[in-house]
């Protein structure tokens, strides 16, 4: 009969998802270890208070800093689409399922070394904001200040999507004597006249051969008095275009903005990474601090997971699944049951 009578630590449990390959829960944890209990894990994650921090002192002797580096700023949805009692989930947007969906919002700062092609996740914030009061521009707005302030990165521009496109943020930026490339939504309101015509959706300004090539200075509505930007407009395809703005002047290169802003995918691929592979939207348990503590492991797995895989020059997924690898070794060697044929 098993002896389950030991306490679980924060590295148990990491471990524990940096080797489960399908089913993350705490059940299926207890289900395949000698040591640990059901409840013993779920002491666990509700005594442990995991901060963001933690993850800066895992990441930071590994981040390459540049000053031509990036910051880039995104939000991410733990679908919960199918669980009705789990504190922290609510209804919001989620650009993955282009719609809005039940689940747990992770707010998350990467950065990026271009020269390298690398990036480190540096910061994350729960969406929370029955607790905290918190919106998500205010959990960027901390974590910008954190990075300056407190981390003293160095960087130069941040990148963010259009929902984080505020006045306050990119005027917080131009504070904070950093550059912004982001793109604007559609309907957004600028100027490009001088103040000779009215203010005009982005989308339906006229734009000659050079300004293509170029870009065009605008005044953004609800902007100070004078206060200009940097335009340009970006053909993705036949049915995709964005309209990216700078606060950078000098900047007159409609390729080099795309490129820029491009750069703000490597979020996107931290935040698919780690649902695939780290559990990060596996726990079922309830309770807010349970939950909190597992998108907190899952985030440091997935620093653990990309340490390794520069280590090796392997990716993340080749990390992972060289896992499954060795497996299939040690069956072929000795399998566990043996085939038959009638």
């Amino acid at each position: 009969m098993k002896s389950k009578s030991q306490p679980v630590t924060r590295l148990d449990y990491c471990q524990y998802l940096l080797i489960s390959q399908i089913n993350c829960t705490v059940t299926n944890f207890a289900e395949h270890t000698e040591k640990f209990s059901h409840d013993a894990v779920n002491r666990y994650l509700a005594g442990d208070q995991i901060r963001p921090r933690l993850v800066w002192e895992n990441v930071k002797g590994q981040v390459v800093q540049t000053p031509g580096g990036y910051v880039v700023f995104d939000d991410t949805v733990a679908d919960k689409n199918f669980s009705f009692k789990i504190e922290l989930v609510r209804r919001q947007y989620s650009g993955n399922a282009h719609g809005i969906i039940k689940g747990i919002g992770v707010v998350t700062c990467v950065y990026v070394n271009p020269s390298l092609n690398q990036f480190w996740i540096i910061d994350f914030r729960i969406y929370d904001p029955d607790s905290d009061g918190k919106t998500k521009l205010d959990h960027v707005h901390d974590m910008l200040t954190n990075c300056v302030y407190q981390k003293q990165l160095l960087f130069r521009t941040v990148l963010m999507d259009t929902w984080y496109a505020t006045k306050d943020a990119m005027l917080y930026i131009e504070q904070l004597g950093k550059v912004y490339c982001c793109p604007l939504k559609d309907n957004r309101q600028v100027d490009d006249s001088g103040g000779a015509a009215p203010y005009r959706r982005v989308d339906s300004l006229d734009w000659t051969e050079k300004e293509r090539k170029h870009g065009k200075v605008v005044k953004i509505k609800g902007f100070p008095k004078d206060h200009k930007v940097k335009l340009f407009r970006v053909v993705l395809s036949t049915q995709r275009t964005d309209y990216v703005v700078t606060n950078d002047l000098a900047q007159d290169d409609t390729q080099a903005a795309q490129n820029a802003c491009g750069i703000r995918w490597k979020i996107e691929q931290f935040h698919r990474e780690t649902k695939q592979l780290t559990g990060l939207e596996g726990c079922q348990c309830r309770k807010a601090r349970i939950v909190r503590n597992h998108i907190a492991c899952a985030i440091l797995v997935w620093v653990r997971l990309k340490q390794v895989a520069h280590e090796t020059k392997q990716t993340v997924y080749q990390v992972k699944h060289g896992l499954l690898s060795d497996y299939m070794r040690q069956q072929l060697k000795s399998p566990a049951i043996n085939m038959v044929l009638a």
